[in-house]
């Protein structure tokens, strides 16, 4: 059997519920984050949000997507289980890298309107 092809799937699924999951935690909580920010304007709020959220899951989704063309071919279990537990650990960072660069961003645009 092709590990690669075991590895790509285990990646995925791993990565995948990952995403969707902080996505999700993300979005109810930035819901009342963006409320703050700008108080008196709870649809915009919940637009802008969700446009967050959009494009948190293209950006992190694409990037595993576009991170399978650079696995070398595995021969072990070992070099599996090795592969996987760093391309996940890249995405996990990536995230929470995002997720404040987010934050800074959105508070520091909000602050010009002020």
């Amino acid at each position: 059997m092709n590990l690669n092809i075991l590895g790509y799937a285990i990646y995925l699924v791993i990565t995948g519920i990952i995403i969707v999951r902080v996505g999700r935690i993300c979005y109810n909580n930035g819901n009342i984050f963006v409320s703050s920010l700008i108080p008196d304007h709870e649809d915009l709020c919940h637009k802008a949000n969700q446009i967050l959220l959009v494009g948190y899951y293209l950006l992190n989704l694409g990037y595993c997507a576009m991170t399978l063309i650079s696995w070398e071919k595995i021969m072990s279990v070992d070099e599996l289980i090795e592969v996987i537990a760093l391309k996940s650990a890249i995405i996990i960072g990536t995230i929470a890298i995002m997720h404040y660069l987010n934050i800074f961003v959105l508070t520091k645009y909000i602050q010009k309107l002020i």
